[in-house]
């Protein structure tokens, strides 16, 4: 679309330009007063906004409209208002409003590989980083190699993931094999595919699995794309995929010192329809109750789910050598591990980040390399 307008009219309760390749797009005269960038309506310094939008009538209209400069990149939408605030937009600038941002996601099955980055570089060069975060935020998970072996260097990735997200329990978990241990990861079995803490209405949306010391046979790493399975459900059974959006599943984890207990649908979707988030985890789910009028449908769905989930052609297999670091986005990417086939020294350490912080951390490097 050409980022020319050819003419404006005002409607009742919108102004349309239509662009030069003949393409209207309705402007509502609130929306145009609400973001106007003026510095009465802004403050300067931070470009957060001053204006409220109560301080003009709901039924409000522009008393003159014009384009300055029409056809020129400088190319700007005039507006007086009748109470003679004056608003200004580049016509370029509504242009780049039309198209909404998403994200530029790659879906994968079993034959993909996490790529693999330099621990060292990730943290010390911007242009590492971006490239890093980029594969992370475009396929929910990457590894990084030769990190360090120290206990709690988690700490360290905040610079580029941003804070640790801290839960009730540790803020850097320990999994070693632990007799004592409160959940299936401390004992030598195989840890399904699952994300962690479906016991929370919002779960932890980035985790980094750090291996400290693999000396242990068997323990591979494994890896499923949630969202990969569930665009492929979506599709072939549509039914299905809805009641995984509607029907609440209880979920539960507990120590001697703490428990955490949430009830929400398996998927969650965004305003525009799409997946924002899987919870699957067959280990810490509850029974649902039986008062649940949609239960029959639910099963049906949650089974078929799981087949996929566990069928060998979506999951990723590798071994996580100490000194590496698996970065899963914990609300897209199903993690586990094969059965442990010995008792050889094997100490994994696992932190929490969020997904939104990492996203807005490649905004920043991206606005200092110019991008």
């Amino acid at each position: 679309m050409n980022a020319s307008i050819s003419s404006l009219a005002r409607n009742g309760e919108t102004l349309t330009a239509v662009w030069a390749g003949g393409e209207r797009t309705d402007l509502p005269y609130l929306w145009l007063r609400d973001n106007c960038g003026c510095g009465e309506c802004r403050v300067e310094q931070t470009t957060e906004k001053r204006f409220h939008l109560f301080r003009v009538p709901n039924d409000l209209k522009p008393s003159t409209v014009a384009i300055e400069g029409a056809g020129s990149e400088d190319e700007v939408i005039a507006i007086a208002w009748p109470d003679g605030h004056r608003t200004r937009y580049r016509s370029s600038e509504i242009h780049r409003l039309l198209s909404p941002s998403h994200p530029d996601l790659q879906y994968w099955d079993g034959r993909f590989q996490p790529q693999r980055f330099g621990y060292g570089p990730f943290l010390a060069n911007d242009s590492a980083a971006m490239e890093a975060i980029e594969e992370f935020l475009r396929t929910g998970v990457c590894v990084l190699v030769d990190a360090p072996t120290e206990p709690d260097s988690l700490e360290e990735l905040a610079t580029r993931l941003g804070p640790i997200r801290e839960v009730l329990f540790e803020r850097i978990h320990n999994v070693m094999l632990d007799p004592k241990g409160y959940n299936i990861a401390h004992t030598d079995l195989a840890v399904g595919a699952h994300n962690d803490f479906t016991s929370y209405t919002w779960p932890p949306s980035v985790q980094a699995l750090h291996m400290l010391v693999n000396e242990c046979e068997g323990g591979e790493s494994t890896v499923v794309d949630g969202f990969a399975l569930l665009d492929e459900l979506r599709r072939d059974h549509p039914d299905e995929f809805d009641v995984l959006c509607r029907v609440p599943v209880p979920s539960r984890i507990f120590s001697e010192a703490y428990e955490c207990y949430a009830a929400n649908p398996m998927v969650a979707l965004d305003t525009e329809g799409e997946v924002r988030m899987l919870r699957f985890n067959t280990a810490q789910m509850q029974a649902i109750p039986l008062s649940e009028p949609r239960l029959t449908e639910f099963y049906a769905a949650y089974h078929e789910l799981s087949r996929r989930v566990n069928d060998p052609a979506a999951e990723v297999s590798f071994r996580l050598e100490g000194g590496q670091i698996l970065l899963c986005a914990g609300h897209r990417v199903l993690h586990g591990r094969k059965a442990l086939r010995s008792h050889g020294h094997r100490h994994l350490q696992d932190a929490y980040y969020e997904h939104d912080n990492v996203r807005n951390h490649l905004r920043v490097l991206r606005r200092a390399g110019g991008i």
